[in-house]
């Protein structure tokens, strides 16, 4: 599919446009609503993805939608779509709760069961990545013009490795005690920030261990890592894929535990963690 300018503005302007409106809601009252254990929603999550899968359905008729508050549309991933839009209007939406900056709003565009652009917009930093296989990797600061974003190069004199809390809490003894190089970061929020955080040199891999993730969680990081030189792999090597087979097909949650990060530290990384690691992990 070729994205045109004109489509790449449109597409910012409403990424924007939406998380500008998170952080002025996040202030305000607001109802939360506890979907599943450990999982909630705002009214501001649902307004957003509304306004977001209208947005995107007008721009793009011929294409699926599929959006976290909305069940019904992940039954779109099985329909007879080339291209699938997939929306989180709020990643990370118990930072959001709770008042902390690292929410996001993720929008990824899957073709052919393959992620080929992504935008991760941070709305308290006010600062917007996006970029994908055609497009190579962007940043906006505020209603600035787009700019090449800077992808430095890491130094593999130690290892810094992102991980979310739980895995934290599951994993991260033993694996400090096999490979004491090892520096972990603790990185709250959103799924989407902390992939930009390994694009953009502050660490060198991204573990996430839980398969808990989901397509609207995915898609776009991975479109921009990909466009930045990094791989995203399971603990046996293969890449990240889309594919049915690969997915919980009602959730729509991954099945492989996801690495990402640049490619001498994963490929240094891997076969030490699956040496390591509970063998039910690696399944």
């Amino acid at each position: 599919m070729i994205l045109t300018p004109d489509h790449l503005t449109k597409i910012c302007q409403i990424v924007r446009s939406c998380g500008q409106q998170a952080k002025t809601l996040s202030v305000q009252n607001y109802e939360v609503f506890q979907k599943e254990p450990g999982d909630f929603v705002t009214t501001v999550d649902q307004a957003l993805d509304r306004q977001l899968s209208e947005f995107f359905s007008n721009l793009f008729p011929n294409d699926g939608i599929i959006t976290e508050e909305n069940a019904e549309s992940r039954k779109r991933y099985q329909a007879n779509y080339d291209r699938l839009w997939c929306i989180d209007p709020l990643d990370g939406t118990q930072d959001f709760i709770h008042g902390d900056p690292d929410y996001a709003v993720l929008v990824g565009l899957l073709e052919n069961q393959t992620a080929i652009a992504g935008w991760v917009y941070a709305p308290e930093q006010d600062i917007l990545y996006y970029g994908g296989k055609e497009l190579g990797v962007w940043q906006c600061l505020g209603d600035q013009a787009p700019e090449p974003c800077d992808i430095p190069k890491v130094r593999l004199d130690s290892y810094r490795v992102i991980i979310g809390d739980k895995d934290f809490r599951n994993t991260a003894s033993q694996i400090s005690a096999s490979i004491p190089e090892i520096e972990f970061l603790r990185s709250p929020g959103s799924f989407g920030l902390k992939v930009m955080n390994v694009v953009l040199g502050k660490a060198n891999v991204y573990l996430y261990l839980n398969r808990r993730v989901k397509l609207w969680d995915t898609v776009a990081p991975l479109a921009i890592a990909h466009a930045a030189g990094l791989v995203c792999r399971d603990l046996e090597g293969n890449p990240i894929q889309f594919t049915p087979e690969v997915l919980n097909l009602e959730s729509l949650a991954h099945q492989q535990a996801i690495v990402i990060g640049q490619v001498a530290a994963v490929e240094a990384l891997l076969p030490r963690l699956r040496a390591i690691l509970d063998p039910q992990i690696l399944v």
